[in-house]
């Protein structure tokens, strides 16, 4: 996650020049973003709760709302935020080219060989300012999910109104698996890209200076 610029004194000299990698609505949309899933996931647990679709539920203490309809309402208003946010996102990401420069190419190939190194603690980190294979891989599967929680959110939020995408994704009760199993992808991801900026406060730093 990208915020302030800062120094580390034992780094090397950065030039008064210095400037973020993450341009400033890059980084307004991340924390936009952050709140708003973040007020979606708890809330959307609380609706779960109402109707579970496995043999648990969640705790009241990670639970946002109190009740069904008090959840229903913070889920709708986070959505809205979300989808704002996220839509203005994904237009400035294809207009100024961020996503081509960004995402692509993704190769098998590379994806293979930056796992690989990941795992053996040999990724390079020369230049931060490029996504390897594997950050290449998880920002693009994110955004894909991210669209896709939307949509059958939607789906079950209006089945009769929008029965036809309620049916694309094989009626209500498959648009609500669906929707949990990317809730989950987005949860592991925040999970794993906190846990990295917590256990790798140098790439971290590094990351957040630009070269």
């Amino acid at each position: 996650m990208s915020s302030l610029a800062v120094r580390d004194e034992h780094a090397a000299p950065v030039s008064s020049t210095t400037k973020m990698i993450q341009p400033a609505w890059v980084r307004i949309a991340h924390w936009v973003n952050a709140v708003a899933m973040i007020l979606m996931i708890m809330s959307g647990w609380q609706i779960y709760n109402a109707s579970p679709l496995f043999n648990f539920t969640f705790s009241r203490s990670i639970t946002l709302g109190g009740w069904l309809g008090g959840a229903l309402l913070w889920h709708f208003a986070a959505m809205w935020l979300l989808m704002v946010n996220g839509l203005v996102y994904l237009v400035l990401g294809f207009v100024t080219g961020r996503f081509r420069r960004k995402l692509l190419p993704i190769t098998p190939a590379g994806v293979i060989s930056d796992t690989k190194a990941a795992l053996t603690l040999k990724l390079s980190h020369d230049d931060l300012a490029k996504y390897n294979y594997v950050q290449k891989l998880l920002y693009a599967g994110i955004i894909i999910v991210g669209v896709i929680i939307v949509l059958s959110g939607l789906s079950i939020w209006k089945p009769v109104q929008l029965q036809w995408l309620t049916a694309l994704f094989g009626g209500y009760d498959v648009a609500r698996y669906v929707h949990f199993i990317c809730m989950a992808l987005i949860v592991a991801f925040l999970v794993v890209h906190v846990a990295l900026a917590i256990l790798v406060p140098r790439s971290l730093r590094a990351m957040i200076i630009g070269r």
